[in-house]
């Protein structure tokens, strides 16, 4: 299942030529992936209060397509592409219109709050993220 998420380009996501700074793609990238684990009913400070797990990424793969510009509604995507024990890859697309302007993959790792050591997946969300997979 891939989820959705709008984006609209705010003048301080911009750089000094007037289109989208590159860091602030995985900005809008992190927000999907938050608003997706919303979707499902998961609050990552819930899961951090109650489970004592945090997401951290791990890794970025990102390829930069089409410049986006200030003002401009974008859509994100966050799709669960594979989901391991402890951690989660995400394929992710920002669009504008018909237009791929970036492209991601992104290991995100479930961590221990208080050691930072990985961490299983609770088995109720991992066999919800198996399912939408």
């Amino acid at each position: 299942m891939t989820f959705i998420w709008p984006v609209r380009v705010y003048y301080e996501d911009t750089d000094a030529g007037g289109v989208v700074f590159y860091a602030n793609y995985l900005k809008f990238f992190e927000r999907a992936r938050t608003e997706r684990l919303r979707a499902m009913g998961y609050e990552q400070d819930e899961l951090l209060s109650k489970e004592g797990l945090l997401f951290a990424v791990r890794s970025v793969q990102v390829d930069y397509l089409i410049p986006a510009r200030f003002n401009q509604l974008l859509h994100v995507s966050a799709k669960v592409s594979a989901v391991k024990r402890a951690s989660l890859t995400f394929a992710q697309e920002i669009t504008r219109g018909d237009d791929r302007l970036c492209t991601g993959m992104i290991r995100i790792a479930c961590l221990d709050a208080d050691t930072m050591r990985p961490k299983a997946i609770p088995k109720y969300l991992l066999e919800q993220l198996k399912h939408e997979h």
